[in-house]
């Protein structure tokens, strides 16, 4: 799978950050909730990312 970064809430690689990828998908990157309540089957996850990454991906036009 190749990997792109299209934008980040900084610049080290530990941030809220969102990639495209060949596959015509985005991989997610971000803070793993534990108080949620929700029923996540074992295959799956939750990532949460501000609201301030998707504003900023959009009004660059990369999503």
């Amino acid at each position: 799978m190749k990997v792109t970064k299209l934008v980040s809430t900084c610049d080290i690689k530990d941030c809220p950050t969102i990639y495209a990828t060949d596959r015509c998908t985005l991989l997610v990157q971000g803070e793993t909730p534990t108080d949620h309540g929700l029923q996540i089957p074992a295959h799956e996850t939750l990532v949460e990312i501000p609201m301030e990454l998707i504003q900023k991906a959009i009004r660059d036009n990369l999503i």
